[in-house]
């Protein structure tokens, strides 16, 4: 395919996007609720932690306080940090890489109680707790 009709290609496919995705019309940091509030084209107000957010997680006020959009509204640019958010990923929940989502949904998953899971504990703490790994 010539160079000329994969602009083409490329230019309908955006277009379609920006069609079907809302795109942000302003972005700021809310130092009150300490998260980030994007508005959105379609209406729509959206409120994210960046504690949740790869890149973002650390982040201080200060840092989180100059957002910039980009020209098609799909992202927003952290210029303290060097840091970027593709709005439509976000949209779709996916707030960092495969490997950082995992790890997040890995401690979070550690983090569940329930009533078995109390039970297996106390019932191996009985037992002198978790068997030592042979080296061998």
């Amino acid at each position: 395919m010539a160079l000329s009709e994969e602009c083409k290609a490329a230019n309908r496919r955006a277009q379609r996007r920006l069609k079907q995705t809302p795109a942000a019309r302003a972005a700021r940091y809310d130092r009150t609720s300490g998260r980030i509030a994007i508005s959105l084209g379609s209406g729509v107000d959206l409120m994210v932690s960046p504690q949740n957010v790869e890149g973002l997680e650390h982040a201080t006020p200060a840092q989180l306080s100059a957002i910039r959009i980009s020209p098609s509204g799909f992202g927003l640019y952290f210029p303290k940090l060097d840091a970027d958010i593709y709005l439509p990923a976000l949209l779709e929940g996916v707030l960092g890489s495969k490997k950082w989502m995992a790890s997040r949904l890995g401690s979070l998953g550690g983090q569940q109680t329930s009533t078995a899971k109390k039970r297996a504990a106390r019932a191996n703490g009985k037992l002198g707790g978790r068997p030592r790994k042979l080296v061998g």
